[in-house]
């Protein structure tokens, strides 16, 4: 990871000046006056780079995220976010392992049901969020709860998926090991298949908190908004602000990266065996 970060390091201001030298140059030969002389110059200067440089995307950071708690602040937006995409991975968890379960249990159900899960996933989220925004919407539900029913519906699918195949994934012959015990099936699904397929949940719900807070941001965009990401990602989209884009990037590649370490520390503590393993 470090080298990964330096060698990004270390190509980052070769790369900012050459996308940005274009847009100069152009600055320039329409007669804008920028303060400098030559396009590599006037590079780190531009209003809206198409890649800021650092001192600028520094600035930004300090103007977007002070004071933190102001509703037009980023942090806060953050937190707003991040609220609707736990509550969302929170219900889509629920909703995930239960029809694992009920897949696992009853291939009659999956037969029926598995086509109608998939093609659910074909639905564009962008499509979707406006349209059960106004359904919930007659019915008194509006705020957060919308938007983290989108990220509950983007994120299901993942986990019931990981799940299952964690279920099915002990070995036959423990199984018969059980089955001479004469264990129950729910004994043999508390001791056995349980266990097993904790490795392929938090796989799942790792896949599945990065596209619950993708659901999140669209859904913030799609419906009517007044905090969050994707608000003030529309917001400032409309406004041609690309500083203020790349920050609300950052933030939420920050927001992502932080979930799934969560995740990753909630899944040493509850799987130790396979830290134990890895070592």
């Amino acid at each position: 990871m470090i080298i990964v970060a330096v060698i990004a390091l270390a190509l980052y201001w070769p790369l900012m000046l050459w996308v940005n030298a274009g847009a100069a140059q152009r600055s320039l030969d329409n007669g804008a006056e920028l303060g400098c002389t030559t396009a590599i110059a006037c590079a780190t200067q531009l209003r809206n780079p198409v890649l800021p440089a650092p001192a600028q995307l520094g600035s930004s950071l300090r103007t977007m995220s002070l004071p933190p708690m102001a509703p037009t602040s980023v942090p806060y937006n953050t937190l707003v976010t991040a609220g609707e995409t736990i509550v969302g991975l929170l219900i889509a968890s629920v909703l995930g392992i239960g029809l694992a379960v009920a897949l696992v249990g009853s291939r009659a159900f999956e037969r029926v049901t598995l086509p109608w899960l998939i093609a659910s996933q074909t639905v564009p989220v962008i499509a979707l969020a406006p349209m059960l925004a106004v359904v919930l919407g007659q019915y008194g539900v509006q705020g957060w709860l919308p938007k983290a029913l989108i990220a509950a519906y983007i994120a299901f699918f993942p986990v019931a998926v990981g799940v299952a195949a964690g279920l099915r994934s002990p070995d036959p012959m423990q199984e018969d090991l059980l089955t001479t015990y004469r264990a129950s099936g729910w004994q043999t699904f508390w001791t056995l298949r349980l266990p097993a397929s904790l490795p392929f949940l938090f796989t799942s719900l790792k896949v599945a908190a990065t596209a619950a807070l993708i659901g999140s941001i669209v859904a913030e965009i799609s419906t009517i908004s007044f905090s969050g990401l994707g608000k003030m990602l529309a917001e400032n989209s409309r406004a041609s602000d690309t500083l203020a884009l790349w920050v609300i990037m950052l933030y939420g590649a920050g927001l992502g990266i932080a979930l799934v370490g969560v995740l990753g520390l909630l899944e040493r503590l509850v799987t130790p065996w396979r830290a134990g393993q890895s070592r």
